[in-house]
């Protein structure tokens, strides 16, 4: 019972890592992506608490180590440059900063060569019965497997063919991100820099010598919003930041010319359950908790949850999605919870709360200044 077939759609964080231990665990996982290759942005994250013991029981704390940023702090600067705060951000026990994208070429690395990948392609229809999944995907074959597993984001279209459409679970958290990379922009390798306008926020991170420069502006939602269309990401943003000073003016040009800018919303993901007879839902597709929230490490935490469970109740696998969602629930509903404080720190609305912000940095006491800014950053 424990070779049983498994399709999991998405291969940014929380699928190679699932596949890696349902192999492990005697399963057979299928990976499908649409992507040409591995997907994700090269945005900081971090890797810690029970994420680290996972990662570590994978053998591949080595590669997060040796891929990491050497950021200790975060500079906050008025618009001609000059520093009005900054927070120490030294690393915390084992948790590892990296970029996101360094992330996920390390954990598809570690399940390349125990599960099966499937680029360029995504599941167009499934269909569940008693005992299994008939899937058709948009160019291969159809196939049947034992269980299906959406791990294919905020944007899920698992989530969309087994639980209904995005807009009964995904909720505008007020923000709209951007990000894009700078190549060519050369930064001080230990330090973060941050401007703030009212109700806006460019940030410059050096990653590890590839720096990504971050937009985040507060915003109402938009039920027209449409995440692959670059044209009009492109707009909006230049819109948002249109009379904004510090490096901004410099930072949107590059905008016209990017052709990878990742733009969307801020939003998390609710819903009252994240499986339904023989699909599941796991990271962002299940409890996407925002920018603000630990998302990898979530999804990293998640996974090895799911496949233990199923490990545990092999014949079962509806005790088993009942023992995940139960337990990985805890560790996500104090992160969606904090969101509106991470937005406060990040992006204050008024120039009172800049102010108040920057001088806060200088006033309150470092524990708990730098707790609330690394969760917040994270």
């Amino acid at each position: 019972m424990r070779n049983r077939s498994v399709l999991i759609s998405g291969a940014g964080v929380a699928g190679p890592t699932l596949a890696y231990w349902l192999a492990r665990h005697g399963f057979r996982p299928t990976v499908v992506e649409c992507a040409q290759g591995m997907r994700s942005s090269g945005s900081p994250i971090d890797v810690r608490g029970r994420a680290v013991s996972v990662a570590e029981q994978m053998g591949i704390m080595p590669q997060l180590r040796a891929a990491a940023t050497e950021v200790t702090g975060l500079s906050f600067v008025n618009v001609s440059g000059r520093q009005v705060g900054f927070i120490p951000m030294p690393a915390r026990g084992d948790s590892v900063e990296l970029p996101r994208f360094d992330l996920a070429g390390i954990l598809f690395e570690a399940a390349r060569d125990k599960a099966e990948f499937l680029f360029e392609d995504s599941i167009a229809t499934l269909h569940q019965d008693a005992g299994g999944v008939d899937v058709a995907f948009e160019h291969a074959p159809p196939r049947r497997f034992d269980l299906v597993i959406g791990a294919d984001g905020l944007h899920s279209r698992t989530r969309r063919l087994a639980f209904g459409p995005e807009g009964e679970y995904v909720r505008h958290m007020g923000v709209w991100v951007a990000t894009m990379p700078m190549d060519d922009l050369t930064l001080d390798q230990h330090k973060v820099l941050l401007h703030n306008s009212p109700g806006r926020a460019v940030s410059l991170h050096p990653g590890r010598g590839k720096t990504m420069a971050a937009f985040m502006y507060r915003g109402p939602g938009d039920e027209n919003f449409d995440h692959r269309d670059t044209t009009d990401h492109k707009c909006r943003l230049i819109e948002a930041y249109t009379g904004a000073g510090w490096r901004v003016p410099e930072l949107l040009q590059r905008v016209h010319e990017a052709d990878d800018l990742y733009f969307d919303s801020v939003s998390q993901v609710r819903i009252d359950r994240w499986s339904t007879r023989r699909v599941a839902l796991l990271g962002d597709a299940a409890s996407c908790v925002s920018l603000f929230g630990d998302g990898s490490t979530l999804a990293m935490a998640g996974a090895s949850t799911l496949a233990q469970a199923l490990a545990a109740t092999p014949a079962d696998h509806t005790a088993a999605f009942r023992h995940y969602e139960r337990e990985h629930r805890r560790l996500v509903a104090p992160k969606q919870r904090a969101v509106g404080q991470a937005t406060a720190l990040l992006i204050p609305a008024s120039r009172f709360g800049i102010a108040a912000r920057n001088a806060a940095t200088r006033l309150w006491p470092l524990a708990s200044s730098l707790q609330q800014l690394r969760r917040a950053l994270s």
